[in-house]
């Protein structure tokens, strides 16, 4: 069904192998794709092709689909997807032919000085260029373009998104690299590259710097940003991966773990990082086993996908009209409302619900949620709010109005009396990780909306911080750390946000499990002459507890020396290594693994040993 055609290939002081890209079949268009030979400024020589679906809206949104190092902008048009999704979502993609070279052929330029500054010349203008003729030609919607690219095209997709932020409303970067991994020209060819060869590791925060630093007065919203990378990538480590991720969390200010982690397909794991508005603004793909052969089959559609291009163009279709929304737990300022879900036949999917007050006012929205419930808060005290819900799809169609819902907020003059404390704090079922705890319940005048469950650290000390809620008189803390005491105490609180005093203490230490239980694996990942590369080096959690950090040791044979490591901490003595976890990847429940560490060491030529004794605790 696939076959594979050669996108890069060069000489360097290290053995490299030849970069490949599935070629998924010429898909079946009715438009053709065209030149444009005078498209404006064209600092970088480029060449540029467009293909225009015969069915688009009035101002189509524009891709600008980036190939790898010795293609072509046809020759990508011809192996990827874009072209056939453009005919069924009608958007406009451009197809750029780069001519640099850095010691291949048809590179596009991410290292120069020029291509670093905006303005200053070089591929980014050229494509600035490009983008300018489709919307003046085309009428192209300036708020809707988006890059995309294939190895050195997903290193393009990463710099301009860098560079011209204002341009851009986000990127799908296929076998990348974050923005200013190059140094310079001389550090551009893979396998000779800091960058590329394997020793490339900086904080998030300074890979964050050296996006700020190319705009920093740049003050609108970023655009955001899919990655994708093979676990088996040999010319583009899959190290790349991890350090593009921090780069583009740290950005968006967001913390390197992940908010949530799913597998969309076979073999493709999925960590997603959302802001606090819930809004997913980097995406990572880990492709299981795939080497430098990216993009692959369906997953042009999952970057279309992401960039919100796959609404269909003739959806009117309203969803239905979801049920009637049911309020509780409501005080003097808050509500919280559940509903029954809508469902969507227009093709467009599902967006989310908003919530209106029928009363009437100059602002009747009170929220939107993606879910089928919303706590309302800023309400104002002893007030009737009669309120109703909307559904609406991907292409902005709104249902009908369900049935209203009517609730009175408390007064704040009313009800100040707290419930009492709850009586009876019990813990049981004690685990490595987890604790089951019970209380009687309090009393109050009005009545107990839940409980809050508060933890502190030790047997003495600490702050007691909340541990969860329930709306019963039990809960069961999970995620603990294993040998480890801990201490509990209740709260009540009553619908007009009252408090009670907290319950008596409970403390309890977790079992000891089975903590001592952890592995190592290496893997070669590409060697040659002088030297190799060892990735990943994986650590798997052999124990039934969680850990928490991990340390791994290994021998390196005589003469070779470690040239460059990442996703840890190392310390040398001798020929004996020493690699410590570091926050994002010491975590390790039962069972899983961290395959994020790899390291580089050189060797005395014709030596073909390798490192040995891997131990792990």
């Amino acid at each position: 069904m696939t076959r594979l055609t050669t996108v890069l290939a060069g000489a360097c002081a290290t053995a490299l192998v030849a970069v490949m890209t599935v070629v998924l079949g010429s898909p079946a268009v009715a438009a053709t794709l065209v030149e444009v030979t005078a498209f404006g400024s064209n600092p970088g020589n480029m060449r540029m092709h467009v293909y225009v679906p015969d069915s688009h809206p009035s101002s189509p949104a524009i891709v600008v689909a980036m190939h790898g190092c010795g293609g072509s902008g046809p020759g990508f048009h011809q192996s990827s997807e874009f072209a056939s999704l453009a005919d069924r979502y009608g958007f406009i993609v451009i197809y750029p032919t780069a001519t640099q070279s850095a010691g291949f052929g048809n590179c596009f330029d991410t290292w120069s000085d020029a291509a670093k500054r905006r303005g200053g010349g070089s591929d980014p203008v050229s494509l600035l260029s490009m983008i300018d003729h489709v919307e003046r030609t085309y009428q192209g919607d300036p708020d809707r373009v988006y890059a995309t690219g294939s190895s050195s095209g997903g290193m393009m997709t990463q710099h301009m998104l860098a560079v011209h932020p204002d341009v851009f409303k986000a990127g799908a970067s296929f076998m990348g690299v974050p923005f200013d991994c190059f140094a310079g020209a001389s550090d551009y060819p893979p396998g000779s590259s800091r960058c590329t060869g394997g020793s490339m590791d900086r904080t998030p925060q300074q890979w964050g710097d050296a996006v700020r630093q190319v705009y920093p007065e740049f003050s609108g919203t970023r655009p955001r940003m899919q990655l994708w990378h093979g676990t088996s990538d040999t010319l583009v480590p899959y190290s790349l991966l991890r350090e593009s991720t921090d780069q583009w969390t740290d950005v968006f200010g967001l913390s390197q773990t992940p908010t949530g982690t799913d597998t969309p397909q076979a073999n493709w794991n999925r960590s997603r990082y959302a802001d606090r508005s819930g809004t997913v603004q980097v995406e990572a793909y880990s492709i299981q086993g795939a080497g430098h052969a990216l993009p692959q089959g369906g997953m042009a559609l999952y970057a279309i996908q992401f960039f919100g291009l796959t609404t269909s163009q003739n959806d009117t279709t309203p969803p239905t009209t979801p049920g009637t929304p049911v309020a509780s737990g409501v005080t003097a300022t808050s509500a919280t409302l559940t509903w029954t879900a809508s469902t969507d036949q227009g093709g467009s999917g599902l967006a989310g619900y908003t919530v209106y007050r029928e009363q009437g006012t100059t602002d009747p929205q009170l929220g939107q949620s993606t879910t089928t419930s919303i706590t309302l808060t800023g309400l104002s005290a002893g007030t009737q709010y009669q309120v109703y819900v909307r559904a609406r799809d991907g292409a902005g169609n709104l249902s009908g109005s369900s049935a209203p819902v009517t609730f009175t907020t408390t007064s704040t003059g009313g009800d100040t009396t707290p419930p009492t404390a709850p009586a009876g704090l019990t813990a049981s079922g004690t685990t490595a990780t987890g604790t089951s705890l019970t209380w009687t319940a309090s009393t109050d005048d009005t009545g107990v909306t839940g409980y809050d469950i508060l933890r502190a650290p030790g047997a003495s000390g600490g702050t007691f911080t909340q541990a969860g809620t329930s709306a019963t008189t039990s809960f069961t803390d999970t995620g603990l750390t294993a040998n480890t005491t801990y201490r509990y105490q209740v709260r009540a609180r009553d619908a007009a946000g009252n408090v009670s005093p907290v319950s008596g203490t409970v403390q309890i230490t977790t079992q000891g499990g089975t903590t001592g239980g952890c592995s190592a694996t290496a893997a070669v990942q590409s060697q040659w002459g002088n030297g190799y590369v060892i990735q990943p080096l994986t650590v798997t959690n052999t124990g039934t507890a969680t850990i928490t950090s991990w340390t791994v040791t290994f021998t390196l044979p005589a003469g070779h020396t470690l040239t460059g490591s990442w996703n840890g901490t190392v310390t040398t003595s001798g020929r004996t290594v020493t690699v410590k976890s570091v926050g994002h990847n010491g975590t390790l429940a039962p069972g899983a693994s961290t395959t994020s560490f790899g390291f580089q060491a050189s060797r005395p030529g014709g030596d073909t040993a390798l490192p040995s004794g891997y131990t792990c605790a």
